[in-house]
């Protein structure tokens, strides 16, 4: 499960280092000087990087065996500039924790 969490982790703060380029970089050169070539690269780097993203918290989601409501936080984080880090944060705490219990009850 550290892997998952590990992966996790990378991609989420890639995300949202991504998010914020789009929002604070690309989208405002495009539309205060109607160059669209930083929007027309970051932009589909970013929603290629959010794929893969979704995949790997879907990955941690089942590993975790949490309630969807959790898998729909985690899939927040990739749409709301800034919410990848607190999201990030949160999450690979409660990951650890659940980690530490199925190792105790492993070993039980």
């Amino acid at each position: 499960m550290e892997a998952a969490i590990n992966r996790y982790r990378i991609l989420a703060t890639v995300v949202g280092v991504m998010l914020i380029l789009v929002c604070f970089v690309g989208l405002p050169i495009r539309l205060l000087t109607g160059n669209e070539t930083p929007s027309a690269i970051i932009s589909p780097v970013h929603g290629l990087l959010y794929m893969i993203y979704l995949v790997i918290s879907f990955d941690l989601y089942t590993k975790a065996q949490w309630p969807m409501k959790k898998f729909l936080i985690m899939v927040s984080a990739g749409l709301v500039p800034f919410l990848a880090f607190f999201i990030e944060r949160k999450i690979v705490a409660e990951a650890r924790e659940v980690s530490a219990l199925q190792q105790s009850a492993a070993k039980a």
